[in-house]
């Protein structure tokens, strides 16, 4: 049996599974839920505290399955839909190279999400023992634009100004 997409898949989804859990607990010398809080505060996410539920949620969910095999789609999806997010807020603009801060370790992330979904998560893998393994390019491809404009949409919602709250004069009781 070929092990070569067990190994990516287990390396990848408990790389994710911790970094999720870095934003959510101070494990694995994360900085925890209110500092991570704070800190997408300050890159414009807001609510800072609502982005880094959902961004660490996304991580550890689509890290825990990925390292299982399970539901394998989603688990890609979810890790491109964190990768997109992190390329368009933070790596982005520095450029490809990671030494600059750049996008270079998500678009290798983004490749072997893709890749997983694409020749699915082989023989070792509850999706393969449950007999509800999907695969192919058209499920990779959904799974790049499901966690793409997931992204999006979140970037949308949390970089939209706050709305203004007019206040209302009180009326003199008459």
């Amino acid at each position: 049996m070929k092990i070569g997409i067990f190994v990516l898949r287990a390396v990848v989804g408990l790389l994710f599974l911790g970094h999720g859990l870095q934003k959510l607990t101070e494990r694995f010398g994360g900085h925890g839920l209110t500092q991570t809080a704070a800190g997408f505060e300050a890159m414009g996410l807001r609510p800072g505290r609502q982005n880094a539920i959902a961004a660490g949620v996304s991580e550890a969910a689509g890290g825990a399955l990925l390292a299982a095999g399970l539901a394998t789609p989603l688990a890609t999806g979810l890790i491109t839909g964190t990768m997109g997010s992190a390329v368009y807020h933070v790596h982005g603009p520095k450029g490809p190279w990671a030494t600059q801060g750049g996008w270079e370790y998500n678009a290798v992330i983004l490749a072997a999400a893709f890749a997983i979904a694409d020749t699915g998560p082989g023989g070792l893998s509850l999706d393969h023992a449950l007999g509800i393994e999907r695969s192919g390019w058209r499920v990779a491809l959904a799974q790049l634009v499901a966690g793409l404009v997931g992204s999006a949409a979140v970037a949308a919602r949390a970089t939209a100004p706050a709305p203004t709250v007019v206040p209302v004069a009180e009326s003199g009781g008459t």
